[in-house]
């Protein structure tokens, strides 16, 4: 299928591990340590540690590097997560690296070995979008993040896997095959960033980046059991995150984002750091970053609103009760929290904006026989027809006047939020309805999900926790909380005031400290 033809069915449709072992929930399952590769001390460190090690030279960036190649060449072959490699230019990388720690070098990145999502621009590498059209596509430049990445030291590894077009909550592809969870190979790792998710949680690396416009960042994260930061819209520069073919031109992109993926909230701090900031040929030849602290520095300082249940779409039982179980921990720990706010916007129409909105995103590169079906049909949508798909069709054909009225939508929706967070710090929420489901590459249009033993819609089930901090461009960050009776991680995404960033991922960071944070699957080969 074409990334066109991808669109036009989406449119039509309508801390360190040792640290977080005596975590609560790391029990059971978590407790066996046995892996398909044998883990070195250095597999599952913080960027932190691996920074302090490099710098004191107990290991070189070389040995790190060639370690993170050996676990992908070894354990890859059953996940399949890093699809384009550069390990020659990673170790003549990681030399350069080791000559400039010797001479004092202190960029924040320098030696770290990490992955990048398939979809960003590195010069000499494919960049497909999972599309085999574009096979051959060779980039002339790098994205502007893997430029500072690269800046600060960061030694690049190679390239995750990505679904078409990135359009899915899972990670497959004609080119590249199939990406599979490290927790149990039956089940998807999410998408549309899963390759990076599966390798974090694999050991390949502390860091990868990634991007997400419907959760593509935040449903790996909890599908996954690691971290992720979806920032505040326009945070981080788009210019080099291009469809192949496209030029890499410094512009805004309207829901989407770009964020940093990690097994420790402490690193998506660092790595925001390293790649955020406008653009130097667009906002940066005139502003300069500078994010507010986070809001509080311990639990009993914060005031958290909880939600687990959505107007227009089902969460599973396992995930609300983990959430449940994580309410409890906060509030023995001095959090002031409720479950209800006068002050939270309507979730449902927040929801069917946000469908407009993303399909009037993907609506502007539909074929013309493919625009000139679905005028008709949302001419001939009953103006009391409010579902999720017949939203979807609307915002596919939607007039410039609409799209107007929409955006005003969304900027009320903005000041609705601004006056939650007035008396509220952060807000709880599901990362995604579900943990991790069986693989289910049948056409997504008619796709079903289960959800306690029932059968919802795929795209609409999909989205609503999704959408919560998207539409209204919201930071968001998801952190490992719980897992499942048979060891599925399940996350929770945490959801703050616009630009306060550091307030979501430090919130993250002390639930890290005070209950533990990312463990590794207990083995890279289980249940395949």
């Amino acid at each position: 299928m074409t990334g066109a033809a991808r669109r036009d069915v989406l449119i039509g449709a309508g801390t360190s591990a040792l640290a977080v072992a005596t975590a609560p929930w790391s029990r059971g399952a978590l407790a066996q340590k046995t892996h398909s590769l044998p883990a070195s001390e250095w597999d599952y460190c913080t960027i932190k540690d691996l920074v302090a090690a490099l710098r004191a030279r107990k290991i070189s960036a070389l040995e790190l590097t060639d370690r993170a190649i050996a676990r992908i060449e070894t354990a890859d072959r059953r996940v399949n997560a890093v699809v384009a490699r550069d390990f020659e230019r990673a170790r003549e990388a990681a030399k350069a690296a080791d000559v400039a720690l010797s001479r004092g070098g202190t960029g924040a990145l320098l030696g770290v070995p990490m992955t990048v999502k398939e979809s960003f621009d590195i010069a000499g590498l494919p960049t497909t979008w999972g599309d085999p059209q574009f096979k051959r596509f060779m980039p002339q430049g790098d994205a502007l993040v893997v430029a500072r990445l690269k800046s600060a030291g960061a030694v690049i590894l190679g390239k995750t896997n990505v679904p078409l077009m990135l359009s899915d909550w899972q990670t497959y592809n004609d080119i590249y095959g199939t990406t599979n969870n490290p927790w149990n190979l039956r089940l998807t790792p999410g998408g549309s960033s899963g390759g990076s998710a599966a390798a974090l949680a694999c050991g390949f690396g502390p860091l990868s980046i990634g991007s997400d416009r419907g959760g593509s960042l935040r449903a790996p994260a909890h599908y996954c059991g690691v971290y992720a930061h979806k920032p505040t819209s326009g945070l981080v520069p788009n210019r080099g995150l291009t469809p192949p073919g496209a030029p890499p031109l410094p512009r805004d992109c309207d829901l989407g984002v770009i964020g940093p993926m990690a097994r420790s909230a402490a690193d998506l701090a660092l790595a925001l750091d390293v790649i955020a900031g406008p653009d130097e040929e667009r906002g940066g030849v005139g502003y300069r970053l500078a994010l507010p602290s986070a809001r509080h520095d311990n639990l009993k300082g914060f005031r958290v609103l909880v939600i687990d249940t959505h107007p227009l779409g089902r969460t599973a039982n396992v995930v609300r009760a983990a959430l449940g179980r994580l309410s409890e921990r906060l509030v023995r720990a001095g959090a002031k929290l409720a479950h209800a706010s006068p002050l939270l916007p309507d979730l449902a129409e927040s929801a069917r904006l946000y469908v407009r909105l993303l399909s009037a995103f993907w609506g502007a590169d539909l074929r013309p026989s493919v625009y000139a079906r679905l005028r008709r049909a949302a001419a001939a949508l009953s103006p009391r027809a409010r579902s999720l798909a017949a939203e979807r069709t609307r915002g596919a054909v939607i007039s410039h006047r609409d799209w107007l009225a929409a955006d005003g939508a969304r900027s009320e929706l903005q000041e609705r939020w601004r006056e939650l967070f007035r008396d509220w710090d952060v807000v709880l929420c599901p990362a995604m309805p579900t943990p991790a489901f069986p693989h289910d590459h049948s056409p997504i249009e008619s796709r079903r999900i289960e959800i306690d033993g029932r059968s919802y819609a795929y795209l609409d089930a999909q989205i609503v926790w999704a959408e919560l901090a998207t539409t209204s461009g919201l930071p968001a960050t998801v952190a490992p909380i719980d897992r499942t009776e048979t060891g599925a991680p399940i996350g929770v995404q945490i959801i703050g005031p616009y630009l306060e960033d550091r307030t979501t991922i430090g919130f993250a960071k002390l639930l890290e400290r005070e209950f533990g944070g990312f463990a590794p699957p207990p083995d890279l080969c289980v249940n395949h």
